[in-house]
């Protein structure tokens, strides 16, 4: 059913778009909040090099696709339902400017409507474990930890410099470390994206195999390419045109940029400087390149606000506003849950209109 595909893939496109708007904040708010750049000038340098990032690399996009569930369990109502349940959350999380990860709220997402298609047992859950709820826990820890480091070995560094020079310097840095921590993030999260993507095309493919429409015959490039790997595994590439689209779709929603949440992240965590806010970035920066090079789906929305604790705590621990971030704490633990069970509900109420069709 190529109607009910192409708006898996609108639908896809306008979850990333919403993901570039929700998780903006993420590479830009400690820019903003210290003066750096203005919002404006912030999120159109936060939107390029998120679409450079994008298309860096496909392995998070792979295990997306793959790693999850097995592709006789997913057709495209249950890719629909799943994208539902993860925007449904993310749209809520926006609102009230609390920033959640959009990341497990697409994975939550996936798991619930596998799970009311073909029972909880159909997912993955190894995976899940070892590959998202473990680095869902290592993975701000490991932020905060590098953030507190670079804060002292800083602290250390400039203890004779100017407080004039100082700023002047960080400051710098802090437009260097605004970049890469955008790129790291269209490195991560827009792959999500890809994955899912592919995943709503690998099971048209298997369901349609024989009597796929004349259009996607011709332009095999439209589908996602199978090869077996070193390991006997049979992979799907994800297609350029699914690469570009994504990357473009994250670059505009960065665009439009996230005011609530960069209030949360720059200001009410803790009122950073822009020594401080290098050093979160670029901890941040840090651990989400490394996680997408090992094609793990990390939230690059945990990895930064944890960072910016870290760099908080550097001065003092009384310095970080814990009310705000056990809030924050309190939406991470929800996200997986509550977006698996709104994507549940969505597959129940999707089967009821369109059956079972892929």
């Amino acid at each position: 059913m190529v109607s009910l595909l192409i708006t898996v893939i609108v639908v896809a496109l306008i979850f990333d778009y919403i993901n570039g708007f929700h998780d903006s904040a993420n590479a830009i708010a400690t820019t903003v909040s210290t003066g750096v750049m203005s919002l404006a000038a912030a999120v159109l340098l936060a939107g390029v090099f998120n679409f450079v990032g994008a298309i860096y690399g496909t392995e998070v996009a792979k295990f997306i696709a793959q790693g999850l569930a097995d592709a006789k369990y997913i057709d495209q109502v249950v890719v629909l339902a799943a994208l539902l349940g993860a925007s449904a959350w993310n749209l809520i999380t926006w609102w009230y400017g609390i920033p959640s990860s959009s990341s497990h709220a697409l994975i939550g997402g996936i798991a619930g409507a596998v799970a009311a298609n073909a029972g909880w047992g159909a997912v993955k859950w190894n995976e899940i474990g070892n590959r998202v709820l473990l680095p869902l826990v290592i993975s701000p820890v490991i932020g905060f930890t590098i953030a507190l480091l670079v804060m002292i070995a800083a602290f250390w560094i400039v203890r004779r410099m100017r407080p004039g020079t100082v700023n002047r310097g960080s400051r710098a840095l802090q437009l260097v470390s605004a970049c890469t921590f955008s790129f790291s993030h269209g490195s991560n999260d827009a792959q999500k994206t890809m994955g899912i993507m592919t995943m709503a095309l690998i099971a048209f493919m298997t369901m349609h195999s024989d009597h796929l429409p004349q259009w996607m015959a011709d332009h095999p490039s439209f589908l996602p390419h199978s090869h077996t790997n070193d390991k006997g595994k049979l992979v799907h590439d994800v297609p350029y045109w699914v690469m570009l689209s994504c990357a473009t779709a994250m670059a505009l929603g960065t665009m439009i940029g996230g005011k609530r949440i960069i209030k949360t992240m720059g200001a009410k965590i803790y009122r950073i400087n822009p020594l401080q806010g290098f050093a979160a970035q670029t901890s941040g920066t840090a651990v989400i390149l490394s996680a997408s090079h090992l094609g793990i789906p990390i939230s690059t929305t945990h990895c930064i606000s944890a960072a910016i604790m870290g760099a908080g705590v550097s001065k003092r621990i009384s310095a970080v506003r814990w009310g705000v971030a056990i809030n924050i704490l309190i939406a991470w633990i929800l996200t997986l849950p509550l977006s698996a069970l709104v994507a549940y509900g969505c597959l129940i109420a999707l089967r009821a209109v369109f059956g079972n069709v892929g």
